[in-house]
C-alpha cells in the first residue's frame, strides 16, 4: 500500500487520499450545481451563497490536493490554521446533525392532532404563472383539512408580489383554496404586502387584532416541515405564545436538500436577530 505523509507525523495511505479527494470534489460539485439554481432563481441569500462558495472551496481542495498541502507545510501557523478550518467544519457536521434531530421531532410534534385554534395562517412561498409552486400547493392542501374542521377558525393567506409579478401570493393562494379545495373566499383573509416569514406573521397581526383575536390566542401556522422550526422560533420572538406549526410535506426527492438550506437559512436568522 502507498503512504503519503500528510504533515510531519502523519502517513496516510495514497488510496484513502484519493477517496478523500474524490468525495471532495463530488459533494462540491453537488453543491455548487444545487446552489447556482437557486440563486439563478433569484434566491440570493445566506442559505444558498454560504453553501455556494464551501462547495468551491471543497472542489479546489479536492483537485489541487498536493499544492495545497505542500503550500500549508511551509508556513506551520498555515498548518495550524488549515487544521482548525477542518475541525470547525466537523462541529458544523455534528451541529446540523443535532438541527436534523431536532427538526424531524418537531414535525412529528405537527403531525399530532391540532387542538382548537383562533386562526390558521398559511405561510407563501412562491408563485409561478399565477399558480402556487409545488411547495406552496403542498402548504395550501395542509392547511384545509384544518380549515374544515375548524370552520371557526380565522383563515390568513400571506405573501406579497414577488419581483415582476402584478398579483400577490396571498391572492393567488386564496384562489387555489376555493378553486381546489372550495374555501368561500370570504372565509380568506388576505396579507399581501409581506416578503419574508418575519413579515408574513408580523403583518397578519394587525389582521388579528381588526377581528377581536390575539397573538395570546392559539394560532396555527402552516408552512414546509422543514421550515417549520424557524417559523416557530420567529412567532414566539413577536411575542405569539401559542404558536401550532403544521407541517406540509416535502417531497423525498428534495428533503434533504431542503432541510441543508434551511440550516443556513436558521443561523442567517440567528444573526439577523429574528428569534
Amino acid at each position: 500500500m502507498n503512504i503519503l505523509p500528510l504533515n510531519n507525523c502523519i502517513a496516510v495511505p495514497k488510496e484513502l487520499i484519493l477517496l478523500g479527494r474524490v468525495l471532495l470534489i463530488t459533494i462540491g460539485s453537488v453543491i455548487i450545481v444545487d446552489c447556482a439554481i437557486l440563486m439563478a432563481f433569484g434566491k440570493v441569500n445566506f442559505g444558498s451563497v454560504v453553501p455556494f462558495l464551501l462547495g468551491i472551496v471543497f472542489v479546489i481542495h479536492g483537485i489541487f490536493w498536493h499544492k495545497v498541502i505542500a503550500f500549508i507545510h511551509q508556513y506551520r501557523w498555515l498548518l495550524y490554521f488549515w487544521s482548525g478550518l477542518w475541525m470547525v467544519f466537523f462541529i458544523w457536521l455534528v451541529s446540523f446533525g443535532i438541527f436534523t434531530y431536532v427538526l424531524q421531532q418537531q414535525i412529528k410534534q405537527s403531525t399530532k392532532s391540532v387542538p382548537a385554534v383562533a386562526a390558521i395562517i398559511v405561510l407563501g412561498s412562491g408563485t409561478v404563472a399565477g399558480k402556487p409552486t409545488p411547495t406552496l400547493a403542498k402548504r395550501l392542501d395542509t392547511a384545509v383539512p384544518l380549515i374544515k374542521t375548524q370552520p371557526n377558525a380565522l383563515v390568513i393567506t400571506s405573501g406579497g408580489v414577488g419581483f415582476q409579478r402584478t398579483r400577490s401570493e396571498a391572492d393567488i393562494m386564496a384562489t387555489y383554496l376555493h378553486e381546489v379545495h372550495g374555501v368561500a373566499f370570504r372565509c380568506i383573509l388576505q396579507e399581501g404586502k409581506s416578503t419574508s416569514t418575519e413579515e408574513n406573521l408580523a403583518n397578519s397581526r394587525a389582521f388579528l387584532e381588526a377581528k377581536g383575536l390575539s397573538i395570546t390566542d392559539p394560532i396555527a401556522i402552516v408552512t414546509s416541515d422543514f421550515h417549520s422550526i424557524r417559523a416557530a422560533s420567529i412567532a414566539r420572538h413577536q411575542g405569539y405564545t401559542q404558536p401550532l406549526t403544521i407541517a406540509s410535506p416535502t417531497p423525498l426527492s428534495t428533503r434533504y436538500n431542503a432541510w441543508f438550506r434551511e440550516y443556513f437559512a436558521f443561523v442567517s436568522g440567528w444573526l439577523l436577530g429574528e428569534y
